[in-house]
């Protein structure tokens, strides 16, 4: 649709942007990641994307990860995706109540 909000993003887009997110997270979780979890927690809900799907997003990118990383990296990486993840819940359920609550 032409005008469309920037706020739309695929299915396909949020798993992508959520990659290039938990990668950018992992080394810094300085402000501008937090941010740009943020936002894409805020685009997730107004793009349609449902809880299930940003659940499932986190678990094969964080597993996708994993792969990529000795087994001593492990415990930092589970650490730092779930606080991630957190990070990306909170925007979505702000975006939610503000929505839902009049």
């Amino acid at each position: 649709m032409p005008g469309q909000a920037r706020d739309h993003i695929s299915p396909e887009d949020f798993r992508q942007n959520y990659r290039l997110v938990l990668r950018r997270f992992l080394p810094r979780r300085d402000e501008a990641a937090r941010e740009a979890a943020y936002d894409l927690g805020r685009r997730a809900f107004t793009g349609g994307i449902s809880l299930l799907d940003v659940c499932r997003v986190h678990h094969d990118s964080s597993l996708e990860l994993l792969d990529e990383t000795r087994a001593a990296g492990h415990p930092e990486i589970f650490e730092t995706a779930g606080e991630l993840l957190l990070e990306v819940l909170a925007a979505y359920d702000m975006t939610n109540r503000s929505v839902l609550d009049p």
